[in-house]
């Protein structure tokens, strides 16, 4: 499994090697009251499953329906029907103050919250990783938290898992992790629960999540919360893994843009483009679902500086307390901001689930960590790299759009299958010092529009999206 010291490198490294437990912050009181524990499982939601084989490794577990949202025990929130249910806060369950760490200013809120029922996962896990898909209004914010039960029958505290708002105005709070969170037997980092000993055969057996919502008081405002959901795996330590077999000829036309041509711009965010790899995938594939932010949304943008809807995903999708813009779920978040689209953090088992995809045209969002020369024609090596598989070639290999690259024309790549593969589906790598880290083990981002077509739903069904 990915290691969690290494987890924090795969997130910070980005791309700056392309030459060659404490207390949490504050919690608000919402956050504070473990509702009552289930002596059972309830029933899953509506969209839990999970890719089958002689062992599963993954398990998803998405509340999204409006039975999902009446499923969950609600205090100070209520759903919504309709053609995208949602869940947004009713009548308040009351007020409390919260001290953001990184405006140094204490804010009194109104929230409600939302706990779902407890979920058994099919895969007793070693991480979990939650994703959300919310609109946050100037003034609203939410928070998302895990408890879970280890298959010993003890349980985890309330882990917050993020604060998450889609602004960064005046009023708002900064969107932000929470590292340092441990029972000792477990621990957050960054945006991943992770089992501190997986050798020691300590598993994560089932989990609840709670979402607070937060409005400032007195007004109409809230938060409206679409889907919420996490992915539990359990993905054995591997140095190697097989290529599967080539399936699939097709290349999607996804826009091409290079993180590299805004290196130096708003150093604020991750300083600046060379490592903005996350967003600037992020933006592409919401731009090849026909979305992008407008003149208003970029107006606070350097007209001098190209492509600055690029500039605005770093930003929107920076996490406060991590100073960087690589946080899965906060990028995932950050597309579904845009009209009607949903997305998910998952893992996939190999290059075929990959291929199920793109076959229903959906691109897919891979992180991946590797030696320069273990991939050819990269150029460089890195701790840590998202980019974006938009098609293969008629012998299999990888068509990606790779963010890491001098101008916007040579964004796309082709990768050979093998070695493409095996450096994003492994737990285990050497590094440039001959040192033993982690990788991701299959980690990516899903983004497809809210309504999906047919063969899109069949797509994200067969891979435990839908």
């Amino acid at each position: 499994m990915t290691s969690p010291t290494s987890r924090r490198t795969v997130l910070a490294a980005a791309l700056a090697a392309v030459a060659g437990t404490g207390a949490a912050g504050a919690v608000p009181a919402a956050a504070a009251s473990a509702p009552t524990r289930d002596p059972a499982p309830a029933s899953p939601p509506s969209t839990s499953t999970a890719p089958t084989g002689a062992k599963p490794l993954v398990d998803n577990a998405f509340w999204t329906s409006y039975a999902d949202w009446r499923a969950g025990t609600a205090k100070g929130t209520r759903a919504v029907s309709g053609t995208r249910p949602s869940l947004v806060i009713g009548v308040p369950a009351g007020r409390t103050d919260y001290a953001d760490p990184h405006t140094g200013t204490t804010t009194t809120w109104e929230y409600g919250t939302w706990t779902s029922p407890l979920h058994r996962s099919k895969v007793p896990a070693t991480e979990v990783i939650a994703s959300w898909n919310a609109r946050t209004p100037a003034g609203t914010w939410l928070q998302i938290e895990l408890r879970g039960q280890y298959a010993d029958g003890t349980e985890t505290p309330w882990y917050v898992l993020g604060r998450w708002t889609s602004g960064d105005g005046e009023g708002d709070i900064r969107r932000t992790s929470l590292d340092g969170q441990t029972d000792g037997r477990s621990s957050i980092w960054t945006d991943t629960f992770s089992v501190d000993d997986p050798a020691s055969g300590l598993r994560l057996a089932s989990y609840r999540l709670r979402l607070t919502l937060y409005r400032r008081p007195g007004t109409t405002l809230t938060p409206v919360v679409h889907r919420a959901g996490a992915m539990a795996s359990d993905v054995p330590d591997r140095f190697t893994v097989p290529a599967s077999e080539p399936g699939l000829a097709r290349e999607l036309t996804v826009p091409r843009y290079s993180q590299n041509i805004h290196t130096g711009q708003y150093p604020e965010y991750d300083n600046g483009g060379e490592a903005w790899c996350s967003p600037t995938s992020s933006q592409m594939i919401i731009e090849y679902w026909g979305r992008r932010p407008t003149a208003e949304d970029l107006a606070w943008v350097n007209p001098d500086f190209a492509d600055p809807q690029v500039c605005h995903a770093a930003r929107f999708t920076y996490d406060y307390q991590y100073e960087g813009c690589g946080n899965w779920p906060f990028n995932a978040a950050y597309a579904t901001t845009y009209r009607d689209m949903s997305a998910a953090v998952t893992r996939l088992g190999s290059l075929t689930d990959v291929e199920t995809l793109i076959r229903a045209g959906i691109p897919v969002i891979t992180s991946q960590s590797f030696l320069k020369e273990e991939l050819t024609g990269a150029g460089y090596g890195t701790a840590g790299h998202l980019m974006t598989v938009i098609g293969f070639t008629a012998e299999g290999d990888v068509i990606a759009n790779d963010p890491a690259s001098p101008d916007n024309p040579a964004v796309r790549r082709v990768y050979r299958r093998v070695e493409w593969e095996n450096i994003w589906l492994r737990t285990k790598r050497y590094n440039a010092s001959g040192k033993v880290t982690s990788g991701t083990g299959g980690v990516c981002y899903v983004y497809w529009p809210a309504a999906p077509d047919a063969a899109q739903r069949r797509a994200l069904r067969s891979v435990g999206l839908l």
